[in-house]
């Protein structure tokens, strides 16, 4: 029965969501119960770490993988705000680590009880693998970034090589389309030459040291006649080399090769046939140039060279994205097949048991997980409702025992009940605004269309769990860090600047879309937003919503005018938020580019203390000066958790991990 307090604050929805909550009990009995059913919300896209983005990838991936370390609550006493802070701890694959004295060097020692699923031994090598796996250019981790403290990561993963340079090559040769990472084979050696050719010049050599592109790496682009568009082709000093993981012998055997980047299925041109090998990629040797080292008789010491010192270095190491993978499994399978239910091999917690799209992943506890006698919960179901009132009628039916999303409309009525989990988020909401599309590349539209949203509105009539309407990218709260605020909400210097923009009164202004994921909170929120755009700035959008994955597919390739973002911070640093809006970052996603903010982000990985954080503040000036983003507010969490719920506890970050938490019989 749907408790009268809740009939009674939505009674035209309650006849529907019982029906949808009727839905779910029928698919319930179909298996054996779960000892903790939570809602995941959105069908998730991957359980790839290095693919996945999203918070409810985050939360079945930190179940499925552990790295090297894993933020857990501290276990301290919560906060005044109720929160609990998060460490990264020695609970994951290693068991100590140790940082050298100019803090540059990192070195992890893999606990000997570490195994995968199928019985094999974690190693050190796995994580050297899956990491070099993150950076090859054609995995497209959108946090790869977060790899780029590490000495020669960064050029790796852009393919950025000079003459003289050692090498890898890999040759044309996979077996099938499908094989991304793992690679063809590989030559080693000394980049001698470097140039193009082209059916109009043949080869023309460069005369200087040239930068490959790893952008360029898929071969030429389509033409009506072969040539057109020139061919990179390398000359190589091919040293022998009888592993990929040996130091190169620069003084043994050695033979030249040339090679011609020719990577569709056409011949390699005729002219040059006999002489050139066909090469997918030519990147720096990662062996040699990446500051990443596996020592030890059994393969358990992985050695970290950083470029800088970077403070945040080990909640980096905590987080999903480094998480190694099995790599047999994702060479036996392909980039397609190795996450599969039949497939996956993992290291942590728990299995996945079964994936039954649009219902719900299922997960097993892991008895070859390091602490398996530490994990309580032998069943956990991850669901996946999007509409959060159906989730709340299943929670309080007893169907679910937590809830990581709740409805606006109630939210008032759910803030002072004892299972109301809530605490101020290291996290923003806000839009991304595609600066490519007209008018929003002008800056004076981009600032009216924020300094016309009544925020306060937003926070008070829809969001109504205490968030604060935001006004800088950065959340409040970070230590010695002083934000920069953008435009407060001001309808008549809105309309100036429209106006000055050339849509006075909002005239001529075309009309554009606002994409969000399909979900209860995102819809009232853009019809608010909508709203006072209309109002205040007399301009039309349509909203327009999504599933998830494709949601995701349109903003990645920037296929809006204006789309719905939030960001948690990955760690407690105003990098974490800043660093994301480099030009061509992975997750900028706004086509927007400034020289001057891109050099205040670099710097800031040499500097310190307070000029490290000044040079931060700086660059957030410049974004919300150019505001290619409104930020709307910060988040709190709004959390519903079952009392028979004991190690939940809230935090910065909302993370909750599965493996700490027990349940008392229902």
């Amino acid at each position: 029965m749907i408790p009268r307090w809740l009939r009674n604050s939505f009674p035209y929805l309650a006849i529907g969501i019982l029906l949808a909550g009727l839905g779910y009990a029928i698919s319930f009995g179909q298996l054996e119960p779960a000892d903790f059913t939570y809602n995941n919300g959105a069908e998730i896209k991957t359980v790839d770490p290095a693919l996945a983005t999203g918070s409810p990838e985050g939360r079945i991936i930190n179940g499925l993988f552990e790295g090297l370390l894993r933020n857990m609550p501290t276990g301290t006493e919560p906060d005044e705000t109720n929160s609990i802070p998060l460490r990264p701890v020695t609970m994951g694959m290693a068991d100590t680590f140790e940082i050298s004295e100019d803090g540059k060097t990192y070195t992890f020692h893999i606990r000997e009880s570490a195994t995968w699923s199928n019985g094999d031994t974690v190693t050190a090598e796995d994580f050297r693998w899956s990491w070099q796996r993150m950076l090859h250019p054609e995995t497209g981790s959108e946090y790869v970034y977060q790899l780029y403290s590490i000495e020669g990561a960064l050029q790796y993963n852009t393919g950025a090589i000079e003459l003289g340079e050692i090498v890898e090559v890999e040759h044309g040769e996979r077996q099938t389309k499908t094989e991304l990472f793992p690679r063809a084979s590989i030559s080693r050696g000394k980049l001698v030459a470097h140039g193009t050719w082209s059916a109009a010049n043949g080869v023309v050599w460069a005369e200087a040291s040239a930068t490959d592109s790893a952008s360029g790496s898929h071969g030429h682009g389509d033409s009506e006649q072969e040539g057109d568009t020139p061919i990179e082709v390398y000359k190589v000093t091919v040293y022998s080399s009888d592993h990929i993981l040996d130091e190169l012998d620069l003084s043994g055997d050695s033979h030249e090769m040339l090679f011609i980047k020719h990577t569709d299925d056409q011949e390699i041109p005729e002219s040059i046939a006999g002489e050139y090998t066909r090469c997918f990629h030519v990147l720096p040797d990662f062996q040699s140039t990446v500051g990443l080292k596996v020592s030890g008789s059994d393969q358990r010491i992985l050695s970290v060279q950083l470029v800088e010192p970077t403070p945040y270095f080990l909640d980096l190491v905590a987080f999903y994205p480094l998480y190694p993978v099995h790599r047999k499994t994702v060479e036996t399978h392909g980039a397609m097949g190795w996450t599969k239910q039949e497939n996956i091999v993992t290291n942590g917690p728990f299995l996945l048991h079964d994936r039954r799209i649009r219902d719900r992943i299922r997960l097993v506890k892991n008895p070859m997980y390091w602490n398996a006698k530490g994990v309580s919960l032998e069943i956990i179901d991850a669901l996946s409702v999007e509409s959060d009132t159906t989730a709340l009628n299943m929670y309080m039916n007893g169907q679910v025992d937590w809830l990581t999303s709740l409805p606006t409309m109630i939210m008032k009525d759910l803030m002072p009940r004892e299972d109301f989990v809530s605490a101020p988020m290291l996290a923003s909401y806000f839009y991304r605004l595609n600066v490519d599309q007209k008018p929003l590349d002008d800056v004076r539209v981009r600032r009216a269309l924020n300094m016309a949203l009544d925020k306060a509105k937003i926070t008070e009539r829809v969001s109504k769990a205490g968030e604060i309407p935001a006004r800088s990218y950065v959340p409040p709260g970070l230590a010695g860090y002083d934000g920069y605020q953008c435009g407060e909400f001001n309808v008549k210097e809105a309309k100036r600047l429209l106006a000055e923009a050339g849509f006075p009164g909002g005239e001529g202004f075309p009309t554009m879309r606002i994409l969000y994921n399909t979900n209860d909170n995102h819809q009232a929120i853009a019809q608010v937003i909508q709203q006072d755009w209309k109002n205040n700035l007399g301009i039309e959008v349509r909203l327009e919503n999504m599933e998830w994955r494709t949601f995701l597919s349109n903003v990645s390739e920037t296929q809006f005018d204006i789309a719905r973002a939030g960001w948690i911070g990955d760690y407690p640093d105003p990098n974490t938020f800043l660093d994301m809006f480099v030009t061509d970052g992975p997750n900028n996603q706004t086509n927007w580019s400034n020289q001057q903010y891109d050099e205040l982000i670099e710097s800031a990985k040499t500097l310190r203390g307070d000029e490290r954080l000044k040079a931060l503040s700086d660059a957030e000036k410049i974004l919300m000066e150019e505001q290619p983003i409104i930020p709307i507010y910060y988040y709190v969490s709004k959390n519903m958790v079952s009392d028979r719920v004991k190690g939940f506890s809230a935090n910065i970050q909302d993370v909750h991990p599965l493996h700490v938490l027990t349940v008392e019989d229902k």
